[in-house]
């Protein structure tokens, strides 16, 4: 008989034909399941695959009376309770290298929209409002011989600062343990405390996760210490920054513009950025690529019939867990 797996999201079956071909899927036909249906469904399955914006909690997993693993939808997990879910003996993997590529291409996509606003330009010639052709009506500024400042560099920061550093971006970065003077050499990067980065980059680009530690990491007190010229870029978690901040940073001129494709209430968007001409927002598409989709879709696969087989999936995000299994 055939383990059942719950997908909470009506993904495509062209993207989910390898599950299928192993698995009994259980998956709505067209867009997700309620929160009743999946307290409802959980309780028959063996494993779950936690699209969006599931909120796997205590409540969730108490009656996933068979759930042996989960698996994220990407490579963040703050939206599973991880901690619980290892009390429960329940595994828990996520998907860290397929998202890398193109997160960082939307990042230097967003990157080059802000610094030559050129969302901007299209916004002004559709409303009718750029009347006049002029050589200095609408003038950017080039990536070249800029600072980026990258705050977390895992895949994504990594990726990104390559990317930067093609454009003749200097690249400056913060993280918890920072890279060895050989390999910063070697990459061509130069650590900075984050004080100093924010005071420093002329464009901010986010990359860590969503921690009690990185909750509102950017607030009042930090935009106030960036130039006034300085761009804020945000792929990875939306409560990183707090929105009233940004909102009160980009209204006053502390900085120059920002661009959003997470945000701290997610999936509601603030009102008030809606109407800020300084601010790009996408919505959450950082990893958003049929082809991602479809490895994306490989991988958990493999996690599924690798811990059904016996065998050590890849990529789990509770080590722990494996001594009470």
């Amino acid at each position: 008989m055939k383990k059942k797996i719950l997908v909470n999201y009506a993904l495509p079956k062209e993207i989910l034909g390898e599950l299928h071909q192993h698995f009994e899927v259980i998956i709505p036909e067209t867009g997700i399941f309620t929160r009743q249906e999946l307290l409802e469904l959980i309780p028959q399955c063996h494993g779950l695959v936690a699209v969006f914006q599931i909120k796997v909690d205590e409540e969730l997993l108490d009656k996933g009376a068979n759930l042996k693993i989960i698996a994220s939808f990407g490579a963040g997990y703050d939206h599973i309770d991880t901690a619980y879910a290892t009390k429960k003996g329940i595994v828990v993997v996520n998907i860290p290298v397929a998202v890398t590529n193109p997160t960082a291409e939307l990042t230097l996509g967003l990157m080059l929209s802000l610094a030559r606003r050129i969302t901007e330009g299209d916004r002004r010639l559709r409303a009718r409002l750029h009347s006049e052709w002029s050589p200095l009506n609408f003038s950017g500024s080039t990536l070249e011989g800029k600072t980026l400042g990258i705050i977390g560099m895992g895949r994504i920061g990594l990726r990104v600062s390559r990317l930067a550093q093609a454009f003749g971006m200097r690249v400056l970065y913060t993280k918890r343990s920072p890279y060895t003077p050989e390999i910063e050499r070697e990459l061509e990067l130069n650590y900075a405390p984050l004080e100093d980065l924010l005071r420093t980059a002329d464009v901010l680009s986010l990359h860590c996760p969503l921690t009690p530690e990185t909750h509102h990491l950017l607030g009042e007190r930090e935009f106030a210490m960036m130039k006034p010229s300085s761009l804020v870029i945000n792929t990875a978690r939306g409560p990183v920054i707090k929105e009233s901040a940004l909102i009160k940073a980009l209204k006053e001129g502390l900085i120059r513009g920002a661009a959003l494709d997470v945000f701290e209430f997610e999936p509601h968007v603030t009102e008030e950025l809606l109407s800020l001409d300084n601010l790009i927002i996408t919505p959450h598409i950082g990893c958003e690529t049929w082809e991602t989709r479809e490895v994306m879709s490989a991988a958990f696969t493999q996690h599924f019939l690798d811990f059904f087989a016996g065998k050590r999936p890849q990529n789990i995000v509770n080590p722990q867990v494996l001594e009470k299994i």
